[in-house]
């Protein structure tokens, strides 16, 4: 505060002003400060710095990106989804037993390609595929639950994975 007062009083000598505004005018005024002459106008004062606060950033993103979009099925393989539908509404089949069916020359003659694409469009769940066809066989015959899980997973039978194949055993109450 001592500092603008000296600025105040050396830049009212500089313009012939006594205190309170009266005219020094022919009379000589003469300052006494600690602090440098300067040119009559008073020291410019820094202005007061603040610093904002950066701006908010946004959070990441958690979301992973939307998968490329399924690749478009040909008219073959459109005409298999709808036949590998039919199949599944009637009996129960697993993954590979489906392709077999609808690419068999004996079956509805599909090329492999067409009905592996067909088959794979699909959800379906083959665990509950398996049990269907361990009930449908412990309908009309009799499984230890070993003999039920060989059935199910043979190549010359069903062709369920081992897994699909206990799991439709022991949910058809043989194991």
């Amino acid at each position: 505060m001592k500092r603008i007062i000296t600025a105040t009083a050396i830049a009212a000598t500089a313009l012939g002003l006594g205190a309170c505004g009266a005219s020094t005018t022919g009379a000589k005024a003469t300052a006494t400060t600690s602090a440098p002459a300067t040119t009559g106008a008073p020291a410019p004062q820094p202005a007061p710095t603040t610093t904002a606060a950066p701006p908010p950033t946004a959070p990441p993103t958690t979301t992973a990106p939307p998968p490329p979009p399924a690749p478009a099925l040909s008219s073959g393989a459109q005409n298999a989804v709808r036949e590998a539908k039919d199949y599944l509404n009637t009996g129960s089949f697993s993954r590979q037993g489906l392709i077999d069916q609808l690419d068999s020359s004996s079956g509805s003659g599909y090329s492999v390609a067409d009905a592996t694409a067909a088959v794979d469009s699909l959800t379906v769940d083959w665990n509950a595929q398996a049990v269907k066809a361990a009930k449908s066989y412990l309908s009309t015959s009799g499984f230890s639950c070993q003999g039920l899980i060989d059935q199910l997973d043979s190549q010359a039978g069903d062709q369920f994975t081992v897994d699909q194949a206990t799991y439709g055993a022991q949910q058809a109450g043989t194991c």
